[in-house]
């Protein structure tokens, strides 16, 4: 068996604020407010991708070693995306990107990087609005997660990879080396349930053998990191 994704989390300084901006930009179901300042929703026409902002982030300092790749079907679309998301609170951002490059880059209210890829791509066609989770990462953390999550390595290509849900939707991609500092702790982090009847200790020690570490026991949750030390959550339970 393997672990099943319950929601990709976002850590925040201002969970309710940041949640709204993604959930305005996205649409989806309504935001639910949860007990510890947690805010989430689940995008539209993304079931299997639920959003969980928590507390606890500080002031940004650096790039993100995550980002979200929104998906366009025409220049329009993308124009659009662009312009609602400015009028959300989301502002220009430069990266590095070049002129030619025809992806909008953009950051959050919070300062979390976005691009808005140009219509044509034909990588995240099909993929829905989020079309991949863009990853700062190694080969083998790619491997870990294909095995991890029970989801295919959709693409295997020198040191790039990408794995996709069997049920199709966001593909979570790692670019290989060089890889970027971890200069402050990751804003993006996967929340993971065992999937019955595996059991928790069980999927605990599953997850090591793949190449997870074990970093700390808190209420409800063991916290691990993945081989190139991305912390994620083991849950006792859905939260």
């Amino acid at each position: 068996m393997t672990a099943r994704l319950d929601a990709l989390c976002l850590g925040a300084q201002d969970p309710a604020r940041l949640a709204r901006f993604w959930h305005d930009l996205l649409g989806g179901g309504g935001i639910r407010e949860r007990p510890g300042r947690v805010h989430e929703f689940t995008p539209a026409d993304h079931p299997g991708l639920p959003l969980r902002f928590r507390p606890g982030a500080g002031a940004k300092r650096s790039q993100n070693r995550q980002h979200f790749d929104l998906t366009s079907d025409s220049a329009g679309y993308q124009e659009a995306t662009v312009a609602r998301a400015l009028s959300l609170g989301a502002r220009h951002t430069d990266v590095g990107q070049r002129p030619e490059e025809g992806h909008r880059v953009l950051a959050d209210p919070e300062g979390n990087e976005f691009c808005v890829i140009e219509p044509g791509n034909r990588f995240l066609a099909g993929c829905g609005r989020i079309g991949a989770l863009a990853c700062d990462g190694s080969h083998a953390v790619g491997v870990f997660w294909s095995a991890a999550l029970g989801w295919p390595l959709v693409w295997d290509e020198g040191e790039e990879t990408a794995v996709q849900s069997p049920d199709g939707g966001t593909k979570f991609t790692w670019g290989g080396p060089p890889l970027m500092p971890r200069t402050e702790p990751d804003r993006f982090a996967p929340d993971l349930v065992p999937q019955v009847p595996t059991g928790y200790d069980a999927e605990a020690a599953r997850l090591t053998s793949l190449g997870a570490r074990l970093l700390t026991r808190e209420a409800g949750h063991t916290v691990l990191a993945d081989p190139d030390g991305n912390e994620f959550r083991l849950l006792d339970g859905a939260e």
